[in-house]
């Protein structure tokens, strides 16, 4: 029988799941013409926002400022060291490209998330400006200046948004 906390962490993995799945779920959606179906997911998708976090407060895994970026750095490193490669890997075996590019960009962005929470922590305290910017087709994530092209998916600069 799983301990309570097992249940939170399982909960908590469901719940954010359940939040991106939903998300993209309004997307298409807003893109097939349905805004009010859209609006139903992002509402839906909210609701499981606010699950997700209870579970993980109650699991007591949000710690400080400095704690939660050296969590950040180890989920990162161990995505792109450990789990994302056999996954490319897998999926080259398979001849599934379209799994394979999904999983490679994601697999190179962690590197660069990893960086930028080391470079935050490294730099707690010092509440300098910064903007973030995230390529649309594969999440690459850059500091204040938009590159020409993603260096990650060759994308144009048009493909990154700020995040607010």
């Amino acid at each position: 029988m799983p301990t309570t906390l097992e249940n939170l962490m399982e909960a908590f993995a469901g719940e954010s799941q359940a939040n991106r799945k939903y998300l993209a779920f309004a997307e298409q959606a807003d893109k097939e013409g349905h805004p009010q179906v859209a609006k139903l997911f992002r509402a839906a998708a909210a609701a499981e926002t606010v699950h997700a976090h209870a579970h993980l407060r109650a699991a007591g895994k949000i710690g400080d400022t400095a704690t939660n970026l050296e969590e950040a750095v180890a989920g990162e490193t161990h995505e792109f060291k450990l789990m994302y490669p056999p996954m490319i890997e897998q999926a080259r075996a398979e001849g599934n490209k379209v799994a394979e590019r999904s999983l490679a960009y994601a697999n190179e962005v962690e590197k660069v998330h990893a960086g930028l929470y080391q470079k935050a922590l490294d730099n707690l305290g010092s509440n300098a400006a910064v903007d973030y910017w995230v390529c649309k087709v594969c999440g690459h994530t850059v500091e204040n200046d938009v590159p020409e092209k993603c260096p990650i998916c060759n994308s144009a600069a048009k493909a990154f948004f700020k995040v607010d």
